[in-house]
């Protein structure tokens, strides 16, 4: 096999480069004006774990299982919720928001979904509590939290979704310049 001509060595080079920034961008989400609307609401979902959850148990309450959670008779449901806040809502969607990386954008969404329904199971189960337990019925802090991860999620949805029509015909454009690439390559080692 032969090697290319000298001409050609500069564009390979920069077809190289080209393609390499291509594939980084690929892995990258430009949230745009979304970025401030998911910060406000990641602070809200902070702020909602400072308020009450229910009765005198706050959302770090409910995140440590201490007595106040215990004496309110926080459920399953109520404590997954709040752990899957704090991790996806907040902890993913920052990591997502400072790296922009695409993964990180969907980690967020997926974790962000099943809160927004952990979420709604922890409203009902604060309304639907047995009569011999004692407990208050969902606090401020657990419904705003609650609409702020939907909110939030609905958000990331939007930018994975964008995101992703747009790797789609970045992977089209890539394999139609291989196909191109290797037939130029064919005609080449026949010429020569």
């Amino acid at each position: 096999m032969s090697e290319q001509p000298a001409s050609e060595q500069p564009y390979e080079d920069l077809r190289r480069d080209v393609d390499a920034v291509e594939k980084k961008m690929a892995g990258e989400i430009d949230p745009g004006a979304r970025a401030v609307v998911v910060a406000v609401l990641v602070f809200a979902v902070l702020g909602a774990i400072a308020l009450p959850h229910t009765g005198h148990a706050h959302g770090f309450d409910v995140l440590a299982g201490n007595d106040i959670a215990l004496s309110e008779s926080i459920q399953l449901p109520s404590r997954l919720f709040a752990w899957f806040s704090l991790v996806f809502a907040v902890g993913f969607s920052m990591l997502a928001l400072l790296t922009r990386r695409w993964v990180f954008a969907w980690i967020a969404l997926a974790g962000s979904a099943v809160a927004s329904v952990l979420g709604m199971l922890a409203i009902w189960t604060r309304q639907t509590l047995a009569p011999n337990l004692p407990g208050a019925g969902p606090g401020i802090g657990l419904v705003i939290g609650w609409i702020a991860v939907m909110v939030l999620t609905f958000h990331w949805l939007r930018v994975v979704w964008s995101r992703t029509a747009v790797q789609l015909a970045a992977e089209e454009q890539r394999r139609l310049a291989a196909a191109e690439e290797e037939r130029r390559q064919q005609e080449w080692r026949q010429k020569g």
